[in-house]
């Protein structure tokens, strides 16, 4: 074997973590080739100047009772504000969220089953809903390793088929079919959603090894925030993910469901943008906490 081949393999057993992205004439990777229309909202979603995002997530009455989200009006709508983006329902945005707020929106594409039911089961709205009401892109869950898997794959292209279309980016989010889901599962459902489509790829952290989730998957990859923790927990999950190389925080409970939720979110987004420490994005909550 040449010292060359022995580089690659090297390289290929790592993923090439220590390499970072070439991006040639956009912030975000994998989408250099991408169309102007697909730039723009990229750039919205995401900020062109720290290349992150802080997406607040509200779609979970969709498929389970989530507590926080009794008064969408009056849980959701303070902290739209502090968020880069927002992730939610078309129900949703007609009901509780002002046409007035400058605000992108991801839209939850697929739809209509629960947690009581079959979660993966899912069906996609029409991406003409998505245009009238202005989405910045669209969502749809993609799953492997049940009897859904090729129905939410589907599900996938379809979307990116319309998103093409009309140049609206598409979010594969992973939902996870087995308890011990690790990294290699998840950058397998990571590579899957890119591979068809996706243009940005929503996961979970890993403990270990999610660099490799990270750079396996050659879109952008935002972290689900997950079940509620404890506030300085979860502030430290988010700093542990940024750090490994996600391009964002895709938050909900932990915000909403928090004694503090505005304080929580401008927490959170001071280490996503600001490179704050965690102790320190600990220390901010507690002094926004103690002023309201």
């Amino acid at each position: 074997m040449t010292e060359k081949e022995e580089i690659m393999l090297d390289r290929n057993d790592d993923w090439g973590t220590d390499d970072i992205f070439d991006n040639k004439s956009f912030f975000l990777k994998g989408s250099d080739n991408m169309g102007w229309g697909i730039k723009n909202r990229m750039s919205r979603i995401f900020n062109p100047k720290t290349g992150y995002t802080v997406m607040l997530a509200f779609d979970h009455g969709s498929i389970m009772e989530s507590a926080g989200l009794d008064r969408l009006d009056l849980s959701i709508q303070p902290l739209i504000h502090f968020a880069d983006s927002i992730m939610c329902t078309r129900g949703a945005v007609r009901s509780v969220v002002s046409p007035c707020i400058r605000k992108p929106v991801c839209l939850r594409f697929s739809a209509a089953s629960t947690v009581l039911s079959e979660l993966n089961d899912d069906c996609v709205i029409d991406i003409e809903d998505a245009i009238r009401i202005n989405a910045s892109a669209i969502a749809v869950t993609v799953v492997l390793g049940d009897k859904y898997e090729a129905k939410t794959i589907r599900n996938l292209v379809f979307a990116a088929d319309s998103g093409y279309k009309y140049e609206i980016p598409v979010v594969g989010i992973t939902a996870i079919n087995k308890q011990d889901s690790d990294a290699n599962y998840l950058a397998m459902v990571a590579r899957v959603c890119a591979e068809n489509g996706a243009n940005i790829v929503k996961t979970y952290y890993t403990e270990k090894n999610f660099s490799r989730i990270v750079n396996k998957c050659p879109v952008p990859v935002i972290v689900a925030g997950g079940k509620k923790m404890p506030e300085q927990k979860s502030l430290e999950f988010c700093y542990h993910a940024i750090s490994e190389g996600a391009a964002g925080i895709d938050v909900g409970r932990n915000v909403f469901q928090s004694s503090s939720p505005v304080a929580m979110i401008k927490a959170i987004s001071a280490i996503v943008h600001d490179n704050l420490l965690p102790e320190d994005a600990y220390q901010l909550y507690c002094e926004l906490s103690n002023m309201s």
